[in-house]
């Protein structure tokens, strides 16, 4: 079962539901003397998962409906506990399903049926100060401060089309940024918000990101000047690689020799990598093309075309609609290839353009009403950032 201190937790927003129950039996109260565990694993359903506890089928499909009442039970991830409680004669005394150290479900069967109950542990939110300095990648830079890599993937997140992480950073770019953290029964529980982040590359000016909500949209990112961060398209189609060859009108060919046009950018990177939309589009094309091997094409708006080469899958079918950030295929090496990398290339009206030095179109700006509310919280966050997290010179 959970621990102690997990059972005593205070529970906030208790909702109950009743299901009439699977007979059991004569349920008279006995001490539990044994507790089966289990994780969910990829593809589970719940019944399923109940199934490895021993739990009559009946039972099981009792319990999960108690369950549906109050969680999609859809959503299952891996990982995620179930605990089932007998007594000493092997009576069902309860389930504890565990979604996360903040939530947790109880059901008991009783007189009326299975009651469910939900208990969200209460958290603590604290706004925290985290900054350093690159020395092999922002990646390992983090894990140095011992932050998890869920927070690197929401920094870069606030970049990703300004500023290509794998090409572009250096060693000595500084970071820094505002975070809040969760915290429940005094433990590190998760991640919320990044209030304001800043990169700083090359001697450059700051990067700046910072959290605002404009009334009637969802929360967005805006830089300094009050600009949208987001653009039409992310800087890169993959997530923590390097860049193994750029673009060039001659090229030495590694496989076919002599010197040739290399209208693309490679990204070197492990076999099944998910590849990204670099930008809302349709896909024109899907399949086999001669050396750039299992290809996708896709078409956006103002006369651009984005093509991934060398795929080892596909994630997406002719005439499909994709959003940014959509994965839509795997990195592989099929096609002349030397190795496992993405040959990523960019058309503008037909003709080949450097991926890295195109100006794609910026992100909207805020709102003439909407300025000064800004520049406060603005000037607020950097005064606590340069209070806590100041960048050395």
């Amino acid at each position: 079962m959970p621990s102690a201190p997990s059972m005593l937790a205070l529970a906030l927003g208790v909702t109950a539901v009743v299901v009439p129950a699977t007979p059991l039996g004569d349920l008279v109260p006995v001490p539990p003397v044994s507790v089966a565990e289990t994780a969910i694993r990829r593809g589970d359903t719940l019944e399923g998962a109940l199934g490895r506890l021993r739990l009559p089928r009946p039972a099981a499909a009792a319990v999960a409906l108690s369950l549906r009442r109050l969680v999609d039970l859809r959503g299952l991830r891996p990982a995620e506990q179930l605990f089932l409680a007998r007594a000493q004669d092997g009576r069902v005394l309860g389930l504890t399903y565990r979604r996360s150290s903040l939530e947790r479900y109880e059901v008991r069967p009783g007189d009326a049926g299975w009651r469910a109950e939900q208990t969200l542990t209460p958290t603590e939110t604290r706004v925290v100060a985290v900054g350093g300095t690159v020395e092999g990648s922002l990646f390992a830079a983090m894990d140095r401060l011992g932050e998890a890599p869920l927070l690197t993937a929401l920094f870069v997140g606030i970049f990703e089309t300004n500023f290509d992480f794998a090409a572009e950073a250096l060693p000595g770019d500084r970071f820094r940024l505002l975070v809040e953290k969760r915290y429940a029964e005094g433990a590190f529980a998760g991640y919320g918000r990044i209030l304001i982040a800043q990169y700083q590359s090359g001697g450059r000016r700051a990067l700046t990101g910072v959290a605002f909500q404009v009334a009637g949209a969802r929360p967005a990112y805006y830089d300094a000047e009050g600009r949208s961060v987001e653009k039409m398209f992310l800087r890169a189609p993959l997530d923590y690689t390097r860049i193994t060859s750029g673009y060039s009108h001659a090229r030495h060919h590694p496989i076919l020799g002599g010197v040739r046009p290399h209208l693309a950018v490679d990204y070197g990177a492990p076999i099944g990598t998910p590849v990204r939309a670099v930008a809302d589009g349709i896909v024109t094309h899907v399949g086999w093309d001669g050396g750039n091997g299992i290809t996708i094409t896709l078409r956006h708006v103002r006369g651009y075309e984005t093509m991934y080469n060398h795929l080892s899958a596909v994630e997406v079918r002719p005439g499909q609609r994709v959003r940014q950030r959509d994965v839509i295929g795997l990195v592989g090496t099929t096609g002349l290839s030397t190795g496992p990398h993405l040959d990523y290339r960019v058309r503008k009206n037909g003709s080949f353009v450097n991926p890295l030095s195109e100006r794609f179109v910026p992100g909207p700006e805020l709102p003439p009403r909407q300025r000064p509310s800004f520049a406060d919280r603005l000037r607020t966050l950097l005064e606590r950032l340069n209070q806590d997290a100041p960048f050395r010179s």
